[in-house]
């Protein structure tokens, strides 16, 4: 069986933290989709570390972890990783394999995104040009290399084949930049990726499969950043809701169990697109300070808002989610008042739907108020410590989005998770 694990909102929603903490529960982790742009972060033995390429269950020796074909590779990122990894004494030579259809980012697919998202001007999307972007183009467009190509005798003459091709491309958006830099480290971080086990990554999941191991498919940014059901255009290049995991692993659906969709207490998002409920008051700087609200993978501040129901439900629906994980609810330990959107009025009407397209028209939220419960959550170990008032926050968002809470996190570390009590 498989179980998926996924953002519910648009990305940073605490996944990789919820990923560390069930990985012992399962053999493998698989990532679908998604590349460097992704930025998950963990704690270990106290200390901070954020993955951008590695899944999140690296750092348990017994479970393995799969780069699966539907992701793009920066072999770069990889090799920084893959240190960092190995200081906290992880051989990931072991427990790490990458399928050999997995697409790379090439040096001109960065240089792409940055000359692409300069030559936008006012409706850049907020890329965060890291190249994934053109490599999905490469790779619907069928011009793409795969990680099983460095392994052919040919690999360079194909690079060079289709880094002539993009230039020609950057010659037209007026990029001047050498990157002779980015294809010395790129060449160079291929010798590591080579000597890592490159697997025929469907074959080896559907195996393991067979054999009655447990998968867990980790998702990579949210679901309002799905590049046919998001925020379009501000959206990411790929499927990162639960119908990915099909496409991005090589597994038929009916090996699909649990959906775990993870969401803040409140809403957060970095980079352009709209965002119904963002706070642009002392309200939300409070937010924004209280949760450390900065992107893992760009340092970017997060616009700060609160919770969006109708966004949540939409994803709920279609994730098919089975049950919930609530992050970040300590963050809101300092609030008097708490609000929730149950709807959007648009030209007057109110809409209980997220609409076709989110940006064209002013969107005023509809809220439900709350008391917040001004207490320190985050010692709490047991569900029956919680305030009155944050219990019944809980609920709310429960009963408000048909699914059931099954874990509610109160801080960063990995074993600040309470589990919820079956109504």
């Amino acid at each position: 069986m498989v179980d998926v694990l996924l953002g519910l909102q648009w990305g940073d929603e605490g996944k990789g933290k919820i990923v560390d903490r069930f990985s012992p529960d399962y053999d493998l982790i698989a990532r679908f989709q998604g590349g460097p742009n992704a930025g998950h972060t963990l704690y270990v033995d106290g200390q901070r570390i954020v993955l951008h390429q590695i899944p999140s269950g690296i750092f348990h020796p017994h479970t393995d972890n799969l780069i699966g074909g539907g992701v793009v590779l920066d072999p770069v990122t990889l090799h920084q990783e893959f240190d960092k990894v190995s200081a906290f004494g992880i051989d990931a030579t072991k427990n790490l394999c990458i399928s050999e259809r997995t697409h790379l980012i090439l040096p001109t697919h960065r240089a792409l995104d940055k000359a692409s998202e300069a030559n936008k001007g006012d409706d850049r999307i907020g890329s965060t040009l890291k190249g994934i972007g053109p490599a999905y183009m490469d790779k619907t467009g069928r011009n793409g290399l795969r990680v099983g190509d460095v392994l052919e005798k040919d690999f360079t003459t194909r690079y060079i084949r289709l880094r002539l091709k993009h230039q020609k491309l950057l010659d037209a958006l007026g990029f001047t930049e050498d990157i002779t830099a980015w294809e010395e480290e790129f060449f160079g971080a291929l010798e590591l990726l080579r000597r890592l086990r490159i697997v025929n990554g469907e074959y080896y999941i559907n195996d393991r499969l067979s054999r009655q191991c447990r998968v867990l498919a980790e998702g990579a940014q949210g679901s309002m950043l799905d590049v046919d059901f998001g925020t379009f255009p501000f959206v990411t290049s790929s499927n990162t809701i639960s119908a990915g995991v099909c496409t991005g692993l090589g597994v038929p659906p009916q090996k699909i169990r649990d959906v775990i969709g993870v969401t803040k207490a409140y809403c957060t998002r970095v980079g352009g697109g709209p965002f119904p409920t963002e706070l642009h008051d002392e309200t939300g700087e409070r937010l924004r300070a209280a949760g450390h609200e900065y992107g893992a993978t760009t340092g970017r501040p997060r616009r700060c808002g609160w919770l969006d129901g109708v966004a949540l439900r939409y994803a709920c629906m279609i994730n098919g989610v089975t049950q919930l994980v609530v992050t970040k609810a300590d963050v809101l330990d300092g609030f008097a008042t708490l609000a929730a959107c149950e709807a959007y009025q648009i030209d007057g009407e109110e809409r209980a739907e997220v609409p076709y397209h989110l940006s064209r028209k002013p969107v005023v939220p509809q809220y439900r108020f709350f008391d917040g419960w001004m207490t320190d959550t985050t010692q709490y170990n047991d569900y029956a410590q919680f305030p009155s008032q944050m219990k019944k926050y809980i609920r709310y968002m429960e009963s408000s989005l048909s699914t059931r809470i099954a874990f509610v996190s109160n801080g960063p570390g990995r074993d600040q998770l309470i589990r919820m009590p079956v109504a």
